[in-house]
């Protein structure tokens, strides 16, 4: 029997219609997960907005939320998730080796990361760029004037690179003086030690919030000298999971976008007529089969935390106590960067 073109077209595109309809397995990530009960997220131990436990050991924070919104989806309970403290140096062997399910620990993307350390990261949740504070009363108002200057810098972290790149680019011949934590490092600046602290702007904002004794005393330098999206990351090699982790940042930034909250997503989801909206959340089509999730994913993460600016303003925020603009971190239409592929 013979095919014309056009027949063998009909059945060519019936064919990937029928594949990209499919339902996904959630891989084997999800299926450790679930056994567990609980989702493992390695987080900062102590950077304020970002991820920090209160005296009771509830952790809260930017990175904090991203785990929460992943395992509200998976598990249906954002409080299932166990915390797992990390500094630079252990973050990535302990993701290797499968002691956490995601790294969501104020991490840049970069080529060599990305390409040589078994990992994937998922999307960029927080633009940043790193900076320099200095002491007020040094009179430095500009990075230009640290020429000679001591510098405080955590070791294992694209910081170090960094401020010796823009030293030898500035031709300012600054002197690392590197610390294996974060707390040494702030240890170390906060006693004089150093006469300026380098790391991510939003990191600098937040420890001189929380370890000051007087925040005003510190002042940070206008100039960025590098990129660094930060953003989670998980092991390579577990495509399903890697969507699942990827899809939960991007319905957030969707759900700001088009108005969802975590006060009115009930309500969304009951009454809202708007496609898109019933999209997102499951009262139209079925998204999360093709994610091995059920249709209510993407609600549960934003009844969870929030959508994106909601998580942004509670723990960064202008009004929060880093008093940090949205600037880069605002929607694509607002200005900003963030720039979700749609939930479709």
């Amino acid at each position: 029997m013979k095919f014309s073109k056009m027949h063998l077209a009909v059945a060519a595109a019936a064919t990937l219609g029928a594949l990209v309809a499919a339902p996904a397995h959630a891989g084997k990530t999800i299926d450790t997960i679930k056994a567990r009960g609980q989702l493992v997220c390695g987080v900062n131990p102590n950077l304020a907005g970002f991820a920090a436990a209160d005296s009771q050991g509830n952790y809260s924070g930017m990175d904090v939320d991203i785990c929460k919104a992943v395992t509200a989806t998976v598990l249906n309970d954002a409080s299932k998730v166990k915390w797992v403290p990390l500094n630079a140096a252990q973050r990535f062997a302990a993701l290797q080796a499968g002691e956490i399910d995601i790294l969501s620990r104020n991490t840049t993307w970069t080529l060599t990361r990305d390409a040589s350390l078994g990992l994937t990261f998922t999307g960029v949740t927080y633009y940043d760029g790193q900076g320099f504070m200095v002491p007020k009363k040094s009179k430095i108002t500009s990075a230009k004037q640290l020429k000679g200057a001591t510098v405080c810098v955590q070791s294992g972290t694209t910081t170090e690179k960094n401020l010796s790149d823009y030293s030898k680019s500035m031709n300012l011949n600054m002197k690392s003086v590197v610390f294996e934590t974060q707390e040494a490092t702030n240890k170390a600046y906060f006693a004089g030690r150093c006469q300026a602290y380098t790391t991510d702007a939003s990191g600098l904002a937040s420890i001189r919030n929380k370890e000051a004794t007087k925040p005003d005393d510190h002042l940070i330098l206008p100039e960025l000298i590098s990129k660094e999206p930060l953003g989670p990351s998980v092991r390579r090699g577990d495509d399903e999971f890697t969507s699942i982790v990827k899809w939960v940042v991007f319905a957030l930034i969707e759900a700001e976008e088009y108005g969802i909250t975590q006060a009115n997503v009930d309500q969304m989801k009951a009454d809202s007529k708007d496609p898109v909206i019933q999209r997102i959340l499951g009262t139209s089509e079925d998204t999360g089969k093709l994610l091995g999730l059920d249709k209510d994913w993407a609600y549960r993460a934003i009844k969870a935390t929030g959508n994106y600016g909601e998580i942004f303003e509670r723990n960064v925020g202008p009004k929060s106590a880093l008093m940090l603009p949205r600037g880069a971190n605002n929607l694509w239409n607002k200005g900003g960067f963030l720039y979700a592929p749609p939930v479709r």
